[in-house]
């Protein structure tokens, strides 16, 4: 397979068996003409050089060299990747497809892109090699200096913000996506919250601002399970039991429900005397049930008789919360920035303050998310992400022998919302040292951000809401991305896999 050139550059000493035009048309070639595919393509440097008149000051002689010489140049290699061809694809399709894996036969080929009226249904996907020839609507090694623009599907993939240089490439892979899982737009409501069952790839769930709940699944073929309704105002939170038999849901409506998912049935309402922002089960012992308000408490209910167990007040309203892997420590989050490492009795439920982290921006913010990870290749230990509203992202190390105090170790300034956006851990990496986020975006667009890069912290991006997106969620095998926007429609991302 020999590459088509017309570089220029000959030196007429080949072609000695060929006929005499091919001869006289070498000769032609090597003495400086120009052929016709460089004629058409046209060099304007030395167009520029042939009709610029020659100053009366001038050297005749450096003239003619430099002209000489311009017409001897080779075609340059962007031009020659442009028009390069075999088999009818260009350069960047022929590359991919050499590069390709040994075994991309035998890969699952990604699943086409819904739209968002196509909402749980399934489009047969294309070819494996059509897929490699069409680089641009999916692929994420594209030649940047070909200047080609993407296909239309890729805005429902995954995209490089152009201000944002994304890492070299071996560690992109990992938070590529090959395309949309499915796609919910049932709701007629902005999408807060959303969660995956736990140890569950899935089982998915929102909670939407008309006091909705909807539980579906994702896996082959999406569908709705349950709608869920009582809430007379907005979900702020909910959680799942361990064995995803109950969902326990708050609300501005005052209201603490816990719900029965087979059924569809709300089992147990427990009345408050202001707006329920934020709920957890306990991890080890699911008979707890820890709600934070607007009433500056956090309360421990009896998840059996929905009793209070015990009850402990802050400064400020508790936004979010969660707990450590153990449940013997609670992080929470309130409305002037604040995060309060809380230590509890997981026998008896007892809560009491251990340490708090004061906000360093004059500017007081509610706190929308707080995640714990049990580990972090960075920080070589559990750690906690913080997200509040005016875009500050915050990465503390957490040491539990010491009730949970909280060291802060990188932190990322994003452009402030209007919006109670959430952010949150992506999956590890095991090459990788760095400590990748996924967040939404009132821009429509869900990003990824490495917080030990604040030069150039966005890594990628998914383009495929239309609306500000305010939820974001993994499920427990880490390979889809759900996300939900102010508009209700939820987006389940399907990750590339990696070898």
């Amino acid at each position: 397979m020999a590459e088509k050139s017309c570089d220029g550059d000959g030196d007429g000493s080949g072609g000695g068996d060929g006929a005499p035009a091919e001869d006289e048309k070498k000769n032609n070639h090597a003495d400086g003409g120009v052929p016709p595919e460089e004629k058409k393509n046209g060099d304007p440097e030395l167009l520029i050089c042939l009709l610029q008149p020659a100053p009366a000051d001038s050297d005749p002689d450096y003239i003619g060299i430099r002209r000489l010489l311009l017409s001897r140049k080779p075609q340059s290699p962007f031009h020659r990747r442009l028009d390069w061809r075999c088999n009818g694809k260009g350069y960047v399709a022929f590359r991919n497809y050499i590069c390709r894996p040994r075994n991309w036969e035998s890969t699952q080929t990604p699943s086409l892109q819904t739209t968002p009226g196509n909402s749980e249904r399934w489009i047969p996907p294309p070819s494996p090699r059509s897929l490699l020839y069409d680089v641009e609507s999916w692929s994420p090694g594209r030649d940047v200096q070909s200047g080609s623009q993407p296909s239309p599907r890729r805005s429902f993939g995954s995209s490089i913000s152009d201000s944002d240089r994304p890492r070299p490439q071996r560690a992109e892979p990992a938070y590529s996506f090959v395309g949309m899982q499915c796609i919910f737009d049932q709701c007629k409501a902005s999408v807060m919250v959303l969660k995956f069952g736990h140890m569950s790839s899935d089982l998915l769930a929102y909670g939407a601002s008309d006091g909705t709940l909807t539980v579906c699944t994702v896996s082959d073929p999406p569908s709705i399970l349950k709608h869920l309704h009582g809430h007379s105002k907005d979900v702020t939170d909910f959680d799942f039991s361990s064995n995803n038999q109950y969902i326990s849901s708050s609300s501005m409506d005052k209201t603490v429900r816990v719900w029965e998912i087979s059924k569809g049935l709300c089992i147990r309402v427990i009345y408050g005397v202001s707006p329920q922002l934020c709920i957890r089960f306990h991890p080890v012992n699911n008979n707890f049930l820890s709600v934070g308000n607007a009433d500056k408490e956090v309360t421990v209910f009896n998840f059996s008789t929905g009793r209070i167990i015990h009850k402990i007040f802050f400064d400020s309203e508790v936004t979010s919360m969660d707990y450590a892997h153990t449940g013997q420590l609670i992080f929470c989050g309130d409305a002037t920035g604040c995060i309060y490492s809380v230590s509890m009795n997981s026998h008896t439920g007892m809560l009491s303050r251990s340490h708090r982290h004061r906000s360093s921006t004059r500017r007081k913010s509610p706190v929308t998310t707080v995640q714990y990870r049990s580990f972090s290749l960075l920080a070589r230990g559990p750690v906690l992400l913080t997200c509040t509203q005016d875009g500050s992202l915050s990465f503390f190390s957490v040491a539990l022998d010491i009730q949970g105090y909280l060291t802060l170790r990188c932190s990322l300034k994003l452009n402030p919302r209007i919006y109670s956006i959430r952010a949150s851990f992506c999956p590890l990496l095991s090459l990788e040292k760095g400590e990748y986020i996924v967040s939404g975006s009132e821009d429509s667009n869900v990003y990824f951000y490495d917080l030990t890069r604040p030069k150039h912290p966005c890594v990628n991006k998914l383009q495929g809401h239309r609306f500000p997106v305010i939820g974001v969620a993994w499920n427990h095998g880490e390979n889809l991305l759900a996300s939900s926007d102010l508009y209700g429609t939820v987006i389940v991302w399907k990750r590339s896999r990696t070898g």
